[in-house]
């Protein structure tokens, strides 16, 4: 049977800026997924890395969370979001690409990597965060969700073609030079973003706010309500332990399963498919059973899949793996979808950066922390015992929002409401006579982001 695509799908893709910003997301992503696999194989198999070193570069790309997550929201609502997001590819781009030059010339070292991956994690943070905050000047309210799945899908579909495309670049090339394919991906990100032609207002300053007392306006925000510290906290739990995975899992493929650069490509980009999956279903499993529902109920099923890493062996085994990640993929990018949406939707416009500042630097702030532990324990005990810790850690990550009030709802709010609960929200009809959770207070506004393995 031939259906006709849904009216908001072909708004959505008749819309010529957007259409620019999907297009940059897909050139930025394919080529940062390559060098997913090709950054740590440079250090594993080119510099001969400890797992420990590893675990330190991983930290090293995520650690400007930590050190500069909280005031970039409060300076990207000073600013408008476009030009900002064209300099951060732009940085990218003369970061990752000063690594091949360096290799060919026999002057590479690990320090090199270790600031290649903080100017391109500094640069993450601004862009990351500019582009949540401008994703509502782009789309009406009402397509957020749309917009947002698409973001997704490309994000998804990228996991499923780059890790490939970088393993038989790896092997074709070798490392260092695989990694141009990255700074081609971020220059034609720039290029495409800067053709997008939506007027963004400048925002107007408020004369004597200064910069702490805006940055501890979107921590109140965040931590004011329920939903959010309860999405929170399961995205910073999960987050903490995907550092401890990516930290070990290249140590563990190349020392322990013996696989080749291509065959880590393919591994990565079949469990990829989850998370494109995930993309595709998100909307209509947010329809199905309710977009709070969605929330919990996406890491309650996926997450028990995360044990298989550690049991994953080689030959064979090695498809352990990979279902582990499809699975545990597949749940992420559903929830990623439902709760981002609604962090957009809810927050006031003046507030989107600090609002989304602060939740990464709370959610993402954990990667570095989970990095370096993972690479301490795979130091120490070996690669499996840390992913048996990964493993445990991801089975924690449900608790935090079965214990708010997400559980007893089935759609996020988006006005007021009575104690206990957010604004508006739409109470299930088979669970609204269920005894109100204990220390809820009334919520105040909108929702955040989980892992991202």
């Amino acid at each position: 049977m031939n259906e006709k695509p849904h009216p908001r799908q072909a708004r959505l893709l008749g819309h010529r800026d957007f259409r620019l910003l999907l297009t940059g997301a897909a050139a930025a992503q394919t080529g940062s997924q390559v060098t997913l696999v090709a950054l740590p194989l440079v250090a594993v198999m080119v510099l001969d890395a400890t797992p420990f070193e590893v675990g330190l570069l991983t930290a090293a790309e995520t650690a400007a969370f930590l050190l500069v997550g909280l005031p970039a929201g409060a300076w990207l609502d000073r600013m408008r979001k476009l030009p900002v997001l064209i300099r951060a590819d732009l940085v990218r781009c003369l970061a990752v690409g000063s690594i091949p030059p360096a290799a060919a010339l026999g002057v590479l070292t690990m320090p090199q990597l270790y600031l290649v991956a903080l100017v391109t994690g500094v640069a993450t943070v601004f862009f990351d965060v500019a582009h949540q905050s401008f994703l509502p000047a782009v789309l009406p309210r009402e397509q957020l969700v749309g917009g947002n799945g698409a973001l997704e899908t490309v994000r998804s579909s990228a996991q499923i073609a780059g890790p490939g495309l970088g393993g038989g670049l790896v092997q074709l090339l070798g490392a260092p030079l695989a990694i141009v394919a990255d700074a081609f991906g971020y220059l034609a990100s720039a290029l495409l973003l800067a053709r997008i032609k939506v007027e963004e207002p400048r925002p107007e300053p408020e004369p004597g706010r200064s910069l702490r007392a805006e940055v501890g306006e979107g921590v109140r925000f965040v931590l004011g309500h329920p939903l959010l510290r309860a999405i929170a906290t399961a995205t910073a739990v999960s987050n903490l332990f995907a550092a401890v995975l990516m930290a070990v899992q290249t140590v563990f493929w190349v020392r322990v399963l013996d696989l080749s650069p291509g065959v880590i490509g393919i591994l990565l980009s079949t469990s990829a498919v989850g998370g494109l999956a995930g993309a595709l279903c998100a909307g209509y499993l947010a329809r199905r059973v309710g977009q709070a529902r969605l929330i919990w109920l996406s890491t309650v099923v996926t997450a028990p899949f995360a044990v298989l890493w550690p049991l994953s062996g080689a030959g064979a085994g090695v498809v352990l793996f990979g279902l582990a990640s499809g699975v545990v993929l597949f749940g992420a990018v559903a929830y990623n979808v439902a709760q981002v949406s609604f962090r957009q939707s809810v927050c006031p416009p003046e507030l989107l950066g600090r609002m989304n500042a602060t939740m990464r630097f709370l959610v993402w702030g954990t990667l570095p922390i989970g990095a370096l532990g993972g690479g301490i324990v795979a130091d120490s005990a070996g690669p499996r015992t840390a992913l048996w810790l990964c493993a445990i850690g991801f089975l924690l990550v449900p608790v935090p929002l079965l214990l708010s009030p997400l559980r007893r709802m089935r759609d996020l709010p988006s006005g007021a409401a009575p104690d206990g609960a957010a604004p508006g929200a739409e109470y299930d009809s088979s669970t609204a006579q269920e005894p109100a959770d204990e220390q809820t207070t009334p919520a105040q506004e909108p929702a955040a982001s989980p892992t991202t393995p």
